[in-house]
């Protein structure tokens, strides 16, 4: 059974009930300055007089831990892996995400469940078998998705905190250094991005520009989304 505010079954042993916040995800490849415009987000929505709540891929209480330990070891399988994740997914949005939605919170979303499955895809998962396990995430209200040119990452990413492991695949072996690795890999994410930006109904937000216009883009985009919402402060009066 397909409930109509998941992409699957959601969670069939919870009533969900009404969902009065608004849950608007943020996506992109890494280095594409997701985490910025979160930031400059949550504030003026903060101004703006709403209550805000922000959340990420591996901030659940129950796996932040134990997913570091396994990155920082590349011990695990990738299907243990993707289950990590998967997890850690669950439980944020099941403990976290919903809960604020549900108390009317706009939820911004560094990434979802998108950028997961992407990663499991590239290393060798069946793209169906990755899809049907998110089957209970809950659709967004809204998905922007930061596009970037992977030349543009790159040259961010060396000329700031530089290139790690796991944003070059480097578990994959694509290339024996980074660089090389960093670009094949996220060359495979990003043409992944583009068919999910179809099949997901993703809003691409060019983010190869300073990081200002970017955001005037992304207030449009939201505050389009939230023209009937009420700020948190006005519900005092």
């Amino acid at each position: 059974m397909v409930d109509a505010n998941f992409y699957g079954a959601g969670f069939p042993y919870r009533e969900i009930g009404d969902l009065p916040g608004k849950l608007i995800v943020l996506e992109g490849s890494d280095g594409v300055g997701r985490s910025t415009q979160t930031h400059l987000l949550r504030t003026w929505l903060e101004d703006e007089g709403f209550a805000v709540s922000d959340t990420g891929l591996r901030r659940s209480e129950m796996t932040q831990e134990g997913l570091e330990e396994a990155r920082r070891g590349h011990t695990l399988s990738r299907i243990t892996m993707s289950l990590f994740y998967a997890t850690d997914f669950a439980d944020r949005l099941e403990n976290q995400i919903i809960p604020a939605l549900q108390a009317g919170f706009i939820v911004l979303s560094d990434r979802y469940f998108y950028s997961i499955i992407a990663r499991d895809i590239v290393r060798g998962a069946d793209p169906d078998w990755a899809r049907k396990i998110y089957g209970f995430a809950l659709k967004p209200d809204l998905v922007l998705y930061l596009k970037a040119d992977v030349m543009d990452l790159v040259s961010r990413l060396i000329h700031g905190r530089g290139l790690n492991y796991w944003e070059a695949g480097m578990d994959l072996r694509p290339s024996d250094n980074l660089y090389d690795s960093f670009i094949n890999y996220q060359s495979e994410l990003i043409l992944l991005f583009e068919q999910f930006a179809n099949e997901y109904g993703f809003t691409t937000i060019d983010a190869g520009r300073p990081v200002m216009d970017v955001f005037q883009d992304l207030q449009i985009h939201i505050s389009n989304l939230l023209e009937d919402q009420q700020p948190s402060f006005e519900e005092d009066f």
